[in-house]
């Protein structure tokens, strides 16, 4: 997949106000965080990777979906294919990193269905394999726990930032804090 073209960890500065947090969140959304890039990536994942398809199941005007799929393309997220020469057509198809974003998709669809539609007059139900409804859980791979708020810890990775942001600049060969 291509690299973000936003601000990068890399050129982020934690002493220029301006400058946001380090964050792969932020980093996917400059990527699929646009008007129509979720649509887009639904509609290929359902099937529906032609052109008029996706004007029609997505509402996008032509000229943003062309933006659209162009950016998803660069970024690695779909691939396209000819499917008529004369004239020339293409149908969309996701890659590995368009459909690691499927999850993704089916999380949203629930939290809507739970929060917004509150459970009634859902526009699509999704099965699984196993023939029952699918219902999205993050687990932890390591011990297979349902992912829950309170059992998170984040460690910020990013040089010069902690949890509430900016780290305090150090002075040179002062001792590291210690937590309390």
């Amino acid at each position: 997949m291509a690299a973000p073209t936003d601000v990068t960890a890399a050129r982020r500065d934690p002493r220029n106000p301006r400058d946001p947090r380090p964050c792969s969140i932020a980093d996917a959304l400059a990527l699929v965080g646009e008007k129509y890039a979720l649509l887009v990536l639904r509609e290929v994942c359902l099937g529906n990777g032609r052109f008029d398809q996706l004007v029609r199941n997505t509402g996008a005007p032509r000229d943003v979906l062309a933006a659209r799929l162009r950016r998803l393309l660069d970024a690695g997220i779909l691939t396209k294919r000819a499917y008529s020469e004369r004239p020339q057509r293409f149908e969309y198809r996701p890659t590995r990193a368009g459909l690691e974003l499927e999850p993704v998709l089916m999380s949203l669809m629930a939290w809507g269905d739970r929060h917004v539609r509150r459970g009634e007059n859902r526009p699509m139900i999704v099965e699984h394999a196993c023939g029952h409804e699918l219902v999205p859980q993050v687990t932890c791979t390591a011990c297979g726990d349902p992912v829950r708020h309170e059992d998170l810890t984040a460690r910020p990775q990013a040089p010069g930032w902690d949890l509430s942001g900016p780290a305090p600049a150090r002075t040179p060969g002062a001792a590291e804090p210690t937590a309390p």
